[in-house]
């Protein structure tokens, strides 16, 4: 789908077969090239119309992307680390290393994911304290459950 010519045939594609035909379709091109496929396509995949529309927007995005695809997947790989998504990290972790990612660069990539969420972790927290703590060593009022 790298132009819109492209992305109107696949949709004039879906049309002609019918969506369930398609949702068949698009899942083994999918398990042919991982070895599997996400748990997500395959709940997905029983209501065709929600897998199909979920591909074609992830194919419009991914496929028009001016970033390689090794770099779109080490970047979902640690999107999906950082949100602590193991099938996620794995599915992208495989798909990274397909696409021609080192050992290296995904080593290094888990390393930065671990490093922004840690970062998050602090950011929340700090702003937390920042709110309900005014001063220290104040009496420090007692925090209700519904805080």
């Amino acid at each position: 789908m790298k132009d819109l010519d492209e992305f109107e045939r696949t949709l004039r594609q879906i049309i002609d077969q019918g969506g369930e035909k398609t949702a068949v379709e698009w899942m083994k091109v999918i398990e042919d090239e991982y070895g599997r496929a996400p748990l997500i396509f395959k709940r997905m995949s029983e209501r065709p119309e929600v897998l199909i529309s979920h591909l074609l927007y992830k194919g419009a995005v991914v496929q028009t992307s001016s970033l390689d695809p090794k770099y779109v997947e080490l970047i979902s790989l640690a999107v999906g680390a950082t949100l602590r998504c193991q099938h996620c990290t794995s599915y992208h972790m495989q798909a990274a290393i397909k696409k021609g990612a080192s050992r290296e660069e995904v080593l290094e990539v888990i390393l930065i994911a671990g490093l922004i969420s840690n970062s998050s972790v602090l950011a929340n927290a700090y702003r937390i304290f920042d709110e309900k703590v005014k001063c220290l060593p104040c009496d420090v009022p007692e925090i209700s459950e519904e805080s």
